[in-house]
C-alpha cells in the first residue's frame, strides 16, 4: 500500500510547488520535505575566523547554522550534517543527510566556501539511511573518497542489512514510524576508504576520530582537541529523537541515541561515557541543535550516571539482548517483540505528522511574507515620512467630540 500526501509550499516570487511524500517500505514519508529555518542566533562564530564566511553571512543564507569556528551545520529534514574547514580554506563534509537534499548541500557549500568548491573527503559517523542519503550522488559529483569505520563496511558495500529498527520502543511518532524507514544497505564500494587506524581524520587538521559503537556497529565521533569541539553523530542527541514535535521545535537537551535504531545498549552506554571523558565544550549531534558549556557537561554527566533509566527504553527488541555483528554484518538477532502500537496507527501518525509539518511551513512562509511587507513599508516611510492628504484614524486629543467632527480634519500630522 502506498499513501500519497500532497503538501504545498511557497517559494520566493510567490511561486508554488507541490511535494509528494510516499509512505513505502524503502522511503520515509518526508523524504523530500524541506526543513524550517535553523536557529542561527544561539551559537556564534568567534571573531578572527580564518574563513571569510561570518555569522552575518550565514544569517543571509538562512541555510546553515554556526557550530564553532570553521564548523557549520545543515539540517536536512530531521538530521544534521556538518561542514568542517581547515585554516587554509579546504574542507570536509561530515555525513550526507537524507535523500533528496544533494542540491541544498551543494548550494550551502558554495555559499560558505565559494562557487564550485568541493571537499577533500566525505567522512561518515555511520551509515544509517538518514546520514548517507546523498553520499553516492555527492561522491560521484565531487569525485572524492568516503571514509568510514571498517565495522560499517557491510552496510556501505551492499553486504548486509543493519539490525532492523524497533518501533516497539515507543516514545513518539519518529519511533512509531521506524518500521517504514529504509533497511537495505547501500553500495558505495568504489568510493569507500577505511578511516586511518592512528585516529586521524583524512583532510582535516587537528581532529581525530573516536570509536563510539552502540547505535551502529562502526559508529564514530569526531573531536578537535584545540577547542574541545565534538561532532557526535548519533552517539547521543541534543533533542528527543523519538518525538516529531521535538524535530520541529529543536528544544536543546541531551538524550541518548535514537531508541528505535540502537541495537546494542551496553556499547552505547560505554560510548557516551567515553565522550564525557573528553570534556567537550561544544557538542554537535545528528539530531538537535549544538549545545555548549556547563549545560552540556552537566546534562551529559547526568545521562551517563542514569543511562539505563533515561536513555534505554523500558521495552524493546534489544533492551535485554543486543544484536551481534562482525565485519561481515549481522551474526545474530534477538527475537522480535510484539509491537503494542498497530501499524495502521503508525501510518495515521505519519499522516498527522505530515499535516503538522505542512502547518509549520505555512506559518514560516506567512511570517516571511509579513516581514517582507514590513520591510517594504519601512522603506516607503523613509522615502515619504508623512501623508498629508488622509483622514487620521482615531481622534486627535485637541478635538472636542461635542463640537468638532474629526472626519473634517484632513491635514493632521502624525
Amino acid at each position: 500500500m502506498v499513501i500519497r500526501v500532497k503538501l504545498i509550499n511557497s517559494q520566493t516570487n510567490s511561486k508554488h510547488f507541490a511535494q509528494y511524500f510516499y509512505l513505502t517500505l524503502n522511503q520515509p514519508i518526508f523524504a523530500m520535505l524541506r526543513t524550517k529555518k535553523s536557529d542561527t542566533n544561539s551559537l556564534t562564530l568567534s571573531k578572527g575566523t580564518p574563513m571569510e564566511t561570518s555569522q552575518k553571512h550565514h544569517a543571509a543564507t538562512r541555510q546553515t547554522f554556526p557550530v564553532a569556528p570553521q564548523v557549520w551545520g545543515l539540517k536536512t529534514l530531521f538530521v544534521n550534517l556538518f561542514y568542517v574547514a581547515n585554516p587554509d580554506g579546504s574542507w570536509v563534509l561530515v555525513d550526507a543527510g537524507v535523500n533528496g537534499y544533494a542540491q541544498q548541500i551543494r548550494d550551502a557549500a558554495d555559499e560558505i566556501f565559494g562557487e564550485n568548491s568541493r571537499p577533500k573527503a566525505i567522512v561518515l559517523t555511520h551509515g544509517h539511511f538518514d546520514h548517507v542519503g546523498t553520499v553516492r550522488e555527492l561522491a560521484e559529483m565531487w569525485q572524492v573518497p568516503v571514509y568510514a569505520h571498517p565495522m560499517e563496511f557491510p552496510y556501505l558495500t551492499g553486504q548486509s542489512n543493519y539490525p532492523p529498527p524497533d518501533s516497539s520502543v515507543g516514545g513518539g511518532a519518529m519511533a512509531y514510524m521506524s518500521f517504514i524507514y529504509p533497511k537495505k544497505p547501500i553500495d558505495i564500494h568504489q568510493f569507500l576508504e577505511v578511516l586511518p587506524p592512528d585516529g586521524s581524520v583524512p583532510g582535516l587538521e587537528g581532529w581525530h576520530w573516536v570509536y563510539t559503537p552502540g547505535h551502529s556497529p562502526g559508529h564514530v565521533s569526531f573531536f578537535r582537541e584545540e577547542d574541545r569541539v565534538l561532532i557526535v553523530g548519533d552517539a547521543f542527541t541534543t533533542r528527543d529523537a523519538e518525538s516529531a514535535i521535538a524535530v520541529m521545535t529543536d528544544k536543546r537537551e541531551v538524550h541518548g541515541p535514537p531508541n528505535y535504531y540502537t541495537p546494542d545498549w551496553g556499547s552505547a552506554h560505554q560510548s557516551v561515557e567515553a565522550l564525557l571523558n573528553l570534556s567537550p565544550k561544544i557538542a554537535a549531534s545528528g539530531h538537535g541543535m549544538p549545545m555548549k558549556g556547563d549545560e552540556l557537561l552537566q546534562q551529559l554527566e547526568d545521562l551517563v550516571k542514569n543511562f539505563w533509566v533515561k536513555a534505554v527504553p523500558k521495552y524493546g527488541r534489544y533492551v535485554h539482548e543486543p544484536a551481534v555483528t562482525d565485519e561481515r554484518g549481522i551474526v545474530s538477532l534477538p527475537p522480535a517483540v510484539n509491537n503494542t502500537v498497530p501499524k495502521v496507527l503508525a501510518v495515521a501518525g505519519a499522516v498527522a505528522l505530515a499535516g503538522l509539518c505542512w502547518m509549520a511551513i505555512r506559518k514560516r512562509n506567512e511570517t516571511h511574507r509579513q516581514h517582507g511587507q514590513q520591510r517594504q513599508y519601512q522603506s516607503y516611510r523613509k522615502e515619504r515620512p508623512y501623508s498629508h492628504n488622509r483622514v487620521m484614524t482615531g481622534m486627535p486629543p485637541t478635538i472636542d467630540p461635542d463640537h468638532d467632527n474629526p472626519e473634517a480634519h484632513t491635514n493632521n500630522y502624525p
